[in-house]
């Protein structure tokens, strides 16, 4: 059983490679370059105007996280025994990250699937979960979605679509909801990884620092 998991894992992140891996392989030259001289993330275009409704019952859009650094990614009502993203490592390396910035420029928005890839309008069950499970939690930072999730994962590149990426081998069958997302300041996509697993999700937490890094860069030179 174990063997066949981390074959199934294997497939997604080689699909996923073929169809973003151009893109990936930019960031990581300029990741590991960092240290010698300063690279910014390359930008793939707009992310989509997206909108939800929260746990309180408000209605959000992107317009509202102007000025932050937004990651998005899914959960589903069956975590936190399966889900499809390493619910652990977010927090680890994201969720804790975000809660100790200062100015908390940083925020998480997980939309709540079926584990099929559609949209669950009540929340509160996985919001209870995270509350319990997640030190510290502040729904402020972390939060979670109702709405048009595949709108917002309805990503092309290089003529291939992430919503057509299915199979057995991804979560529920659809290769989205194992996805994250990172957008700018601006709503302008910057970086996909997989949340499936640890390695994947610390090189997005990279991703972010190397993002902030370029903000305080810009502010600096503003002054």
């Amino acid at each position: 059983m174990a063997q066949k998991k981390t074959a199934g894992r294997l497939k997604v992140a080689f699909a996923f490679l073929l169809l973003f891996g151009p893109a990936f392989l930019l960031v990581l030259f300029a990741t590991r370059s960092c240290s010698h001289q300063f690279k910014t993330l390359p930008e793939l275009g707009p992310a989509a105007a997206y909108s939800f409704t929260d746990v309180d019952g408000k209605k959000r859009t992107f317009k509202d996280f102007e000025g932050d650094i937004v990651l998005i990614n899914t959960l589903q009502v069956t975590c936190p025994n399966e889900c499809a993203i390493s619910l652990v490592n977010l927090n680890l390396q994201i969720f804790q990250l975000a809660k100790n910035i200062d100015d908390k420029g940083v925020k998480i928005i997980s939309y709540v699937t079926d584990g099929k890839g559609n949209p669950v309008t009540d929340l509160t069950q996985v919001q209870a979960m995270l509350m319990d499970r997640i030190n510290d939690f502040d729904p402020e930072i972390w939060i979670l979605a109702s709405g048009p999730v595949k709108e917002v994962f309805d990503i092309t590149h290089d003529g291939r679509s992430l919503l057509e990426e299915t199979g057995d081998s991804f979560f529920g069958g659809f290769a989205f909801q194992e996805m994250m997302l990172l957008i700018d300041k601006t709503n302008q996509l910057r970086m996909i990884r997989s949340g499936a697993q640890e390695g994947y999700i610390r090189e997005m937490k990279q991703h972010i620092a190397l993002l902030q890094k370029q903000y305080d860069k810009d502010a600096y030179g503003k002054k």
